[in-house]
């Protein structure tokens, strides 16, 4: 006989062990990544949410009152902050194409079948990018001390006069320059080189045999298909640069005359030696912001050439 209770208002069976057992990877799961959301939240989330509301801030009467956008309206009218952005834009504009060439160039010859200890090679153009970033700018400031620096000692041996390396604008910003593309040209051509080498052989020989050229070979076969890679390492290469901090603040302190200041050197400053938080939250958030856009811009233009 059959049950006249519609299937509507009828209980709900309880749930048997198996069904709570097929809900258990989820608890686990959660379980799991607890932990790693918790110190998320703590050391990442937390800190930046702090950060944005502290640009939002000025210290009064030793008081933190909001102020809305002031700190950002205040950066217009900072002739350090905007000579910071104009620095970092032409230590930019000279030292990634250069850097990129280098790397690409010596990514290229530590492919070459020819070269001998390759591997050893490898390892020791890599070496600078694990120097400790402090260690290799003292270095640097020894090197291209005025008096007694090994460049300038180089320099007197071929006869040329002494250059003040460190304390003349146009010599400051190159010698920021030559040390950054000395630490990282190894870097990014290992990355380079690993990007070659997923390219077969077999496309070498193809394009052998249609008659092209070496040069024929690399700018119509292998940069098309290295693009990729070249694109993540000028990206990188560009945010490294935009956070550029400890070799001009150990070489130069941001001078002389401000020459070398960089904004996250002007940070520096604004926060831990004027004390001014809210301002230098803000100028932080700026710096975000930059790197964002550009990062976006590259990979834009990329996307447009690989259209083509």
């Amino acid at each position: 006989m059959t049950s006249s209770v519609p299937a509507a208002l009828r209980k709900p069976a309880p749930r048997t062990a198996r069904a709570r057992r097929r809900r258990s990877p989820h608890t686990a799961a959660w379980l799991f990544a607890g932990p790693v959301a918790a110190l998320f939240a703590l050391f990442f989330a937390y800190p930046l949410g702090a950060s944005l509301y502290q640009s939002l801030t000025a210290r009064r009467d030793g008081v933190d009152v909001f102020v809305g956008l002031d700190q950002y309206r205040r950066m217009l009218d900072d002739p350090a902050f905007l000579h910071s952005l104009v620095n970092t834009g032409l230590i930019l504009a000279v030292q990634v194409p250069v850097m990129i060439g280098l790397a690409l160039v010596l990514a290229v010859l530590l492919n070459q079948s020819w070269l001998r200890f390759r591997a050893g090679w490898r390892a020791v153009f890599f070496l600078p990018a694990i120097t400790t970033l402090v260690a290799y700018a003292v270095v640097f400031q020894v090197l291209l001390r005025t008096d007694g620096g090994l460049a300038n000692q180089f320099l007197q041996a071929l006869g040329l006069g002494p250059v003040d390396w460190l304390n003349s604008p146009t010599w400051a910003r190159i010698s920021l320059i030559g040390s950054v593309t000395w630490r990282w040209t190894g870097y990014n051509a290992v990355i380079l080189l690993a990007g070659l080498q997923a390219i077969g052989r077999d496309q070498y020989e193809a394009a052998a045999l249609d008659g092209a050229g070496t040069v024929r070979t690399y700018t119509g076969v292998v940069l098309p298909q290295l693009r990729p890679v070249v694109l993540f390492c000028v990206i990188t290469s560009t945010i490294g640069t935009l956070q550029l901090f400890d070799e001009n603040y150990v070489l130069t302190r941001g001078g002389p005359g401000d020459a070398t200041l960089t904004p996250v050197v002007y940070l520096y400053k604004v926060g831990f030696q004027q004390l001014d938080f809210g301002y230098a939250a803000a100028i932080a958030w700026v710096v975000v912001l930059i790197i964002a856009a550009v990062s976006l811009l590259q990979f834009r233009l990329y996307g447009r050439e690989r259209r083509r």
